[in-house]
């Protein structure tokens, strides 16, 4: 027999006060990161340093539209750079990955069982040992200081192969087997009812991934200033040791913090629906 909880009303409520403070308390640094990014220069330096802005203004903001006009090279470059590179490698890494999983989750053929193992094994190198090799075959494919240095090497991230596999598994062969016997072909099958389905897995890759590659500043790939990603661009000017430029500096951080936190908001409604309506069993 099933168990009730039993649970009492003030139990719930000090269930829900125990998660609310935990909640406040992880969402400490975004208000922080908020409150500095509003802050005058006067505040930067005070001891002990205030957690709340007293006198909000702009002119962080203002400040740092003032130094990137500065640039030789557009500050609208670098924001289409950084759209396109995130753009191309998060819809590549997402449909590339589905792809590949699908026949290891529902197709049957001779090493199957190595292929996966390789993957698996993949997820146990961090990116700072792989980073020599990774930087070998990009010379060698003739993709350095090109966007495709940093657009390719996202298609093979193995965390997303993974994760679309475990998904797939999970949809009744008999609903695929519905859809061969009404004449659906593979990729009719594929993209009709196979990707629908594993929705909260490909949208949990786009979320990682575009993190990832927003956060990417072209490390050793990109030299070209006319190529390089936003995200650089807006880091130099935390690098430069001005105590003139902390205010600049905060709206920096305000700016790359705000981008993937609204992708992740927007995103989040849609697995936490597809992931209550979309249950199957066989």
């Amino acid at each position: 027999m099933k168990r009730k909880i039993n649970r009492s009303l003030g139990g719930t409520i000090a269930l829900f006060l125990f998660i609310a403070l935990v909640g406040a308390f992880m969402a400490l640094p975004l208000i922080f990161t908020v409150n500095n990014a509003f802050k005058p220069l006067d505040e930067f330096f005070l001891f002990p340093p205030r957690f709340w802005v007293r006198n909000p203004t702009t002119n962080n903001f203002a400040d740092l539209f003032i130094l990137m006009a500065e640039s030789w090279v557009p500050f609208s470059r670098y924001i289409l750079n950084s759209i396109f590179i995130t753009g191309a490698g998060t819809f590549g890494h997402v449909i590339i990955a589905a792809a590949a999983a699908y026949p290891l989750a529902k197709h049957e053929f001779k090493g199957k069982a190595v292929l996966f193992s390789i993957v698996v094994l993949s997820l146990m190198f961090s990116p700072q040992v792989t980073a020599i090799p990774n930087y070998m075959v990009i010379t060698l494919l003739g993709f350095n200081n090109t966007y495709a240095a940093l657009i390719v090497p996202a298609f093979a991230f193995s965390l997303g192969l993974y994760l679309m596999k475990q998904f797939m598994e999970q949809i009744p062969d008999s609903l695929l087997e519905s859809a061969q016997i009404d004449g659906a072909s593979e990729y009719r099958t594929f993209f009709s009812i196979v990707m629908p389905n594993v929705k909260p897995a490909w949208l949990t890759l786009a979320i990682l991934m575009f993190q990832q590659l927003w956060g990417n500043t072209g490390g050793m790939f990109i030299r070209s200033e006319q190529l390089r990603p936003l995200n650089f661009a807006l880091l130099l000017i935390t690098q430069g040791g001005v105590p003139a430029r902390a205010g600049a500096s905060a709206a920096v951080g305000l700016i790359i913090m705000s981008v993937p936190i609204t992708f992740f908001i927007i995103s989040q409604s849609s697995i936490i629906e597809t992931m209550t309506t979309s249950g199957m069993k066989e």
